[in-house]
Parts: structure tokens; sequence; C-alpha cells
């Protein structure tokens, strides 16, 4: 049987979540990609296009935003993570959220359709 391909993406302020993340799904057996570039502290521009990249592939069915609460703000979605969500968006990605909706985002989250995973992983289909 062919593995689920999901794509992580979150704050690198977070990246410790979202190694961790990648171990359950990986256990869940999913193929999972990082943003590598980001977390190597590569340049935005470099790193960004390299990940969109990743979305943008046909084979890479699924998007996690991996929003992990952030300098005290629960369910924190960045400006990058909210690009790449905009981005799966567009590419008709299943797109989730590991947490519940960032607030500031709620239209257009829930205008997506992106879904809430409310921290459990299974619920990923």
């Amino acid at each position: 049987m062919k593995k689920r391909i999901i794509v992580l993406c979150g704050s690198m302020k977070v990246k410790n979540d979202i190694i961790r993340i990648k171990e359950e799904l990986e256990k869940l057996d999913f193929e999972v990609l990082l943003p590598i570039e980001c977390m190597q502290g590569l340049p935005k521009e470099i790193a960004s296009r390299a990940h969109f990249a990743r979305i943008e592939n046909p084979k890479n069915e699924y998007v996690l935003i991996v929003n992990s609460t952030k300098n005290g703000i629960k369910n924190y979605i960045g400006p990058n993570s909210f690009a790449e969500i905009a981005f799966a968006f567009y590419f008709k990605k299943k797109i989730y959220v590991l947490n519940n909706y960032y607030e500031p985002y709620l239209d257009e989250l829930s205008g997506w359709h992106v879904k809430e995973l409310h921290g459990n992983l299974e619920s990923i289909k």
C-alpha cells in the first residue's frame, strides 16, 4: 500500500513540536515532509520556495499546520504559515491545523475548509 504523504508547516519557534508531530505521523504510516530549509536557517526566499514546491507537488496530498502555542498565543498561525495555507488551498490540498482555528483567520480557515484536528492526528483522512 502506498504511504500517504503529508507536508508539515509551522513556526520555527515550535520546531520541537514539528519534529514530535513528524514522529507521531510516521507511526501512523505517513511519509512526512518537513520545512527542512527553514530548520537549517537558509534565507527566507530559498526556504519558502523549496517548501512551496513540496506543497505544490501533486504526490503530496496533505498539509498540516502545527499551530502550537507561541509566545502565549494559543493555536498561533504566523504570516508564513498562513501563506502556506493559502498556497495549499489554491492547489486543492487537504489542509489541517493541529489544534483549533487561530481566531484572527477564522473566516479564511473555515471558508477554505481547513480541518481542525483538536490535537488528534488520527483524525486525518
